[in-house]
């Protein structure tokens, strides 16, 4: 794979707006820094400061993460287009994080919103949809015929666990064992996603992208089913 990449960005609570940068290395690492402070965690909704201490700096936080800010960012975003190769469209992306709601209640509201800038448009999720998988899904369904969405979210090699997946980054690249992937089907038995869990090669984020892609087609699903899916979200 290929190294990290840094995504422009805004970081903005009800202190001001403040340009940033994320650093992300495309598996479980994110990094900023805001105000003068460091921040790391494995997906957007949980960037915490590095060394465990609430920072002097003005921030709001519920167990150790981030809120009641909103975070902006892009990422390059690779597109398939039958005719002409691969292009690169900007995936702009927007995660509102609310005020904490309680003790173990989590917060009062988490919106993610994406928008895909391509050729002159744009395509963008609908509300309610509260992770990087079905908006990328959403995105593709609206997508012209014959331009497919590039990353390991449309990968043939990737998929989620049943137990279900957080905001981003749990999605398990399975590259290193193709051959026993192709057979899985469903979630137990010999060809279930569990009898191969454990062989996943690591976990990526939906918009990383590696030299071993493959487009995920409608003869080989694995556990999580062809991409784009075909129910509605």
């Amino acid at each position: 794979m290929s190294g990290g990449q840094f995504w422009p960005g805004r970081y903005t609570d009800r202190h001001g707006p403040e340009a940033v940068v994320f650093e992300s290395d495309g598996r479980e690492s994110i990094r900023t820094t805001i105000r003068g402070v460091r921040f790391e965690g494995d997906t957007m909704d949980d960037l915490g400061a590095l060394g465990g201490e609430p920072p002097e700096a003005p921030f709001t936080f519920f167990d150790g993460a981030l809120c009641s800010c909103l975070l902006e960012w892009e990422v390059p975003m690779p597109v398939a287009v039958e005719g002409q190769g691969v292009r690169t469209a900007v995936l702009d992306c927007a995660l509102r994080l609310g005020d904490p709601a309680g003790p173990r209640r989590g917060l009062d509201a988490e919106t993610l919103t994406t928008t895909l800038r391509f050729d002159g448009r744009t395509y963008q999720n609908t509300d309610g949809q509260g992770d990087f998988e079905s908006a990328l899904h959403d995105i593709q369904r609206q997508l012209p015929a014959g331009v497919r969405l590039q990353a390991c979210i449309a990968c043939a090699w990737s998929d989620y666990n049943p137990a279900g997946n957080g905001l981003m980054a749990g999605l398990a690249c399975f590259r290193d064992v193709k051959d026993r992937y192709r057979q899985v089907d469903g979630k137990h038995g010999p060809t279930g996603i569990f009898a191969i869990w454990d062989e996943h090669t690591e976990f990526v984020q939906e918009t990383w992208l590696c030299g071993e892609f493959e487009h995920r087609t409608t003869t080989h699903t694995g556990y999580r089913g062809p991409f784009p899916s075909r129910r509605w979200w």
